[in-house]
């Protein structure tokens, strides 16, 4: 779970010039190899040249996300229902060892993976309560924490084939970094010499995000250290990760060496940290076929990380629609682990093609395409939602049901969507017919925006911002929208967050000015990049509609 301390340092460090330090060389990896026989001392999951495997071998990949039954222990048995029914094969479930919350009885832990194999879910079971350790003084350690595992052994032991046991969550803060090496291994071995053949996870420091590189650095040594070769390493990327480079080099970096790994926290609302690049992260884990688990689904203190509103199925977050919906989403990605019967190996046969879509509810930005759906001998696993431009095919949207909501359009343009079916064993159908649709004109927006710049140097200037609701109804969760002209760049900004490419730019607003009140007037200010001309903006929407300039 994202720390606003953490994150905060994280941005200080980064402002300051720290390099991540530390790499993996696959030369190094390959030759200190410990011999293993694969298997001998595997039980169920485990894991193989580099992956993480089924008993059977078959290559199992996450693709779920965080509920937090700890605090919200009634919330659990439906919520696993709905996270299954939401098209997820997995679900990573915090826990606590009594250090820092109430400790969860054996008896709960052992229901909560009984209703994870009801579900037909592979359950990732993590301890909270070392989250931040040396910063946090709060936080227990990795020891403590497999103590408590050791003391549930009676109840994971035989559930090897349906659990990854996760020492500890976030084990170690911005302090001292480098001490988490020596605790990790010791609480390895220490869980492999009471008996446990379960896979284990272990999760980096830094909160989780790594940014310096620590377990980057000894992800070799730790793997060692476990006889059974059956651990794998979860990195978190939140603020850390904002740019398509920074997450895909950390990922190859584990992929290269052939070190198991998934992303065991991720999200990707902006907020006043930075603006994690969930779509890079996804799409590189899709590629890469690296698990991957989002936060959270209901109940964070910071709602903005909620997948769905107070537990509810029905309503998703815009969060939340992007993991279960989204391209390479959990719909789209998601097959369910073949201990549970899902994706039969002898299935070959595709779907049928599902009836051509209809659009209802079209507006400036978005369509909601329906279709009648398509037929399986064994069953539809989902749909798949294309856009065609002439022999070009993009996925835009994924469903488990036949009807998807396809956003990020543009006014007054015209689209053409088609649909594909798939099963559970990954076999396609034949696409669609198409639907035509155009978005309509972007609505009249009461506002104004005042842009003037603060002062100039060489190479850089301050800028500043005021955006000004005129309508008589404040607007909640904004996003303004503006293009530099001069390949102007922000490199700062404080007030609201800053997403550019090339010279477009996009501000969604920090936590604390998030509605402009009717009448009233949000300001944002920036630090910017420059060369010699520094012409301002001339025109900005407000949530797709043009705002007036003054």
């Amino acid at each position: 779970m994202r720390n606003p301390l953490g994150a905060l340092l994280t941005r200080l460090a980064a402002l300051l010039g720290l390099v991540l330090v530390g790499a993996l060389c696959p030369a190094v990896a390959h030759a200190q190899e410990q011999v293993r026989s694969p298997g001998t001392l595997a039980a169920g999951l485990h894991i193989r040249d580099g992956r993480l495997v089924e008993g059977n071998g078959n290559d199992f990949v996450m693709r779920g996300v965080n509920h937090a039954h700890t605090w919200y222990p009634g919330r659990t048995a439906q919520s696993l229902a709905d996270i299954k029914a939401m098209g997820a094969n997995a679900v990573r479930v915090v826990l606590a060892d009594g250090h820092r919350w109430s400790a969860n009885s054996s008896s709960d832990v052992a229901n909560v993976v009984a209703q994870c194999k009801a579900n037909r879910l592979i359950c990732v079971l993590e301890v909270h309560d070392t989250t931040g350790y040396g910063e946090d003084s709060a936080a227990g350690t990795l020891d403590q924490a497999a103590d408590y595992w050791i003391g549930l052994k009676d109840v994971l032991a035989g559930q090897e084939d349906y659990i990854v046991v996760n020492i500890g969550n976030e084990p170690w803060g911005n302090t001292d970094p480098a001490g988490w090496t020596a605790p990790t291994i010791a609480a390895v071995k220490k869980l492999r010499a009471a008996g446990f053949r379960h896979t284990i996870m272990v999760d980096a420091p830094n909160w989780g995000q790594d940014w310096q590189g620590v377990m980057k650095a000894n992800a070799r040594s730790v793997y060692d250290a476990d006889a059974t070769g059956n651990l794998i390493f979860s990195i978190h990327m939140y603020s850390v990760f904002d740019t398509a480079a920074e997450v895909t080099d950390y990922l190859n970096s584990f992929v290269d060496a052939g070190l198991p790994l998934v992303i065991g926290e991720f999200g990707g609302p902006a907020d006043q940290y930075g603006d994690p690049d969930e779509d890079t992260m996804m799409a590189a884990a899709q590629q890469l076929k690296l698990g991957y688990l989002a936060w959270s689904w209901s109940g964070n203190t910071d709602p903005i990380l909620d997948l769905t509103l107070d537990f509810d199925p029905a309503r998703l977050s815009s969060w939340g629609k992007r993991i279960f919906n989204g391209v390479n989403g959990i719909a789209q990605t998601a097959k369910e682990a073949t201990v549970f019967g899902g994706g039969t190996p002898g299935d070959t046969q595709a779907p049928t093609a599902p009836g051509a879509p209809t659009a209802s509810a079209v507006t400036a930005t978005s369509a909601t395409l329906t279709w009648t759906a398509a037929t399986d001998d064994v069953g539809v696993a989902g749909y798949d939602v294309v856009r065609i431009d002439g022999t070009t095919e993009t996925g835009v949207a994924a469903s488990t049901a036949p009807t998807a909501t396809v956003t990020g359009l543009t006014a007054h343009t015209a689209y053409t969507f088609a649909v594909y079916a798939r099963d559970a064993a990954g076999n396609r159908s034949a696409r669609s017919s198409a639907v035509n649709v155009t978005t309509a004109d972007a609505p009249a927006v009461a506002c104004s925006v005042g842009y003037r710049v603060v002062g100039e140097w060489q190479g850089g200037f301050q800028g500043e911002i005021t955006l000004r609701n005129t309508g008589s109804t404040p607007v909640s969760g904004w996003r303004l929208a503006f293009a530099f002209a001069d390949g102007q760049s922000v490199t700062t900004m404080w007030g609201g967050t800053a997403a550019q490419s090339g010279g477009s730019v996009n501000v969604t607003p920090a936590a604390y000015n998030s509605t402009v009140p009717a009448g009233g007037s949000v300001t944002v200010g920036f630090i910017g990049s420059k060369g010699a001309t520094n012409t301002a903006p001339t025109a900005f929407t407000l949530n797709g509609g043009a705002c007036r300039t003054t």
